[in-house]
């Protein structure tokens, strides 16, 4: 266990509408308990969807942080707000993350992962190449890469029939 952070009770209000970009959930996706220690780390744009997805070897906070850091280090300080996590081990650095990315990191409450619905939606769909029963040890960084960019290009009802990819990087442009 670890002292927890910002509550999402203290989350700015506008969050939770989608009406900006840069607010993302983050969450690591497991194989089935006890086959695996890899996992994968997911990293979900509120407003447009767009998804970042990498193989991790465990859990572990510093494992996790380091996933971070890479998955963010081409991406414009503009685009990276806040992040939006569960109360999972694998973010027990979250001081780290909010002094290098300068950003605010919020913990939804216990049980309720409703609170990271774009998280958990985009992992479900994740779920379809990648069953719980899968080793995720034998998957290779450029899979998950090619799964994440199908997903990214799907449109969404939700986004108008755009796709993740559209929203993401028609918004950001603007703002880099």
């Amino acid at each position: 266990k670890f002292n927890i952070g910002k509550s999402i009770k203290n989350r700015p209000k506008d969050i939770r509408k989608r009406e900006s970009i840069g607010h993302w959930e983050l969450d690591t996706v497991v194989s089935s308990r006890g086959k695996s220690k890899a996992c994968l780390s997911t990293f979900v744009e509120r407003k447009s969807r767009y998804l970042i997805a990498q193989v991790m070897d465990n859990r572990k906070s510093t494992t996790f942080n380091l996933h971070c850091f890479k998955a963010f280090e081409h991406i414009s300080n503009k685009l990276i707000k806040t992040f939006t996590v569960d109360r999972g081990k694998e973010f027990a650095g979250y001081n780290e993350i909010e002094k290098r990315l300068n950003i605010d990191v919020y913990f939804a409450d216990p049980y309720s992962s409703w609170q990271r619905g774009t998280n958990e939606n985009t992992n479900g769909l994740l779920r379809e190449y990648f069953p719980k029963k899968q080793d995720l040890t034998e998957i290779k960084p450029s899979l998950i890469r090619d799964k994440a960019l199908i997903l990214n290009q799907r449109p969404r009802k939700c986004l108008n029939w755009k796709s993740p990819f559209e929203v993401y990087f028609n918004i950001s442009l603007h703002l880099t």
